[in-house]
């Protein structure tokens, strides 16, 4: 009987990105990655590690459930 390889847990067609990332996608996946690893599972969690961190929101000020959210989308189209 053949098996199948194992599928990359993370690795989705509709994730790929069609373009090389900007400085500022770069800066805010890694800050992101830093506050997950910090343990993060809420959303509030997510946008206090941000500020914590001194990442400002895309408006400058500091991240917010709702901004958050609206980077999301923008970054996710």
């Amino acid at each position: 009987m053949m098996t199948r390889p194992a599928r990359e847990p993370y690795l989705e067609t509709h994730q790929t990105h069609p373009e090389p990332l900007t400085p500022y996608e770069v800066k805010l996946a890694g800050s992101l990655t830093e506050v997950f690893a910090a343990g993060a599972t809420t959303l509030d969690e997510v946008t206090d590690g941000l500020n914590a961190l001194g990442l400002h929101g895309p408006d400058g000020g500091p991240w917010t459930a709702e901004t958050f959210r609206a980077e999301m989308r923008r970054l996710g189209k």
